[in-house]
Formats: C-alpha cells, structure tokens, sequence
C-alpha cells in the first residue's frame, strides 16, 4: 500500500510547565486574561496597556541584560590584554590567557541568562498578579 496523497499528520506543540513554577497558557488572549474586567467595559485599552507595559519592561530588561553582559565582557577580555604575564603562564601547555578566554567566559553567560530569565520571570508574575479577579 501506497500513502502518496496522503497528508502528514498535523504538528503538535508539547509544552510542560517549569518545576515549581506556575503554569501559563499556552493559548489565549490577553482579553480572557482580564476577567475582572465587566461586560461592555473596553477591554482591549485595559489589556492593551497592561500588555504594552509588559512588553516595555522586557524589552528594557533585556537592554540592560545585553549592555551589561557585553561591557563585562569586554572587561574580561581587556584585562587579559592588559596583563601580560597570563601568556607567559602556562597551564597543561596552553596560556593561561587562552583558558580564561575558552572557560572563563561560560560561567559569566550562565550567571547572566540566569539572571535574565529570573527577572523576566519576576515581571511575567508582575503582569499575571494584575490580571487576574482579586
């Protein structure tokens, strides 16, 4: 038997919930997010505004997470420059310039990324405390 006509079977988006985390919907609007809200009142302004604050304080969040981590990055690698003793050092035959520049730059990206999703996690909960029925 022969499946040429046949379509591949719809995707399907598998999401789970962060451990200890609360779970948001994957799907909806951000009106249905304001159920406080009466019927016939505007909710779009409402959901808008709140949502445009959102939108704002990521968008700043991840400005000052991308300048700070770029300029301390840049310090990193001009302290290396500066210092000119790390490449007469030498560590298993590789410049210990060479080590901090391959492995000391890892800690600083997880350190940052994890500060970044902490704080975006604390404005998302920001945001959900504001929308949801008192």
């Amino acid at each position: 038997m022969s499946d040429e006509g046949a379509s591949p079977p719809a995707r399907v988006r598998v999401t789970a919930p962060r451990p200890g985390g609360a779970a948001s919907p994957a799907t909806g609007t951000v009106d249905r997010a304001l159920p406080h809200v009466g019927a016939g009142a505007p909710t779009s302004d409402i959901a808008g505004v709140y949502a445009r604050s959102l939108i704002r304080s990521q968008l700043r969040l991840a400005i000052v997470f991308a300048v700070g981590f770029v300029a301390a990055t840049a310090l990193f690698v001009l302290a290396i420059v500066l210092v000119p003793g790390l490449d007469d050092s030498f560590v298993f035959g590789v410049p210990v310039s060479w080590l901090l520049l391959g492995i000391g730059v890892y800690p600083l990206t997880i350190t940052v990324g994890g500060l970044y999703v902490r704080a975006a996690s604390r404005n998302e909960a920001r945001y959900r405390s504001l929308t949801e029925e008192e």
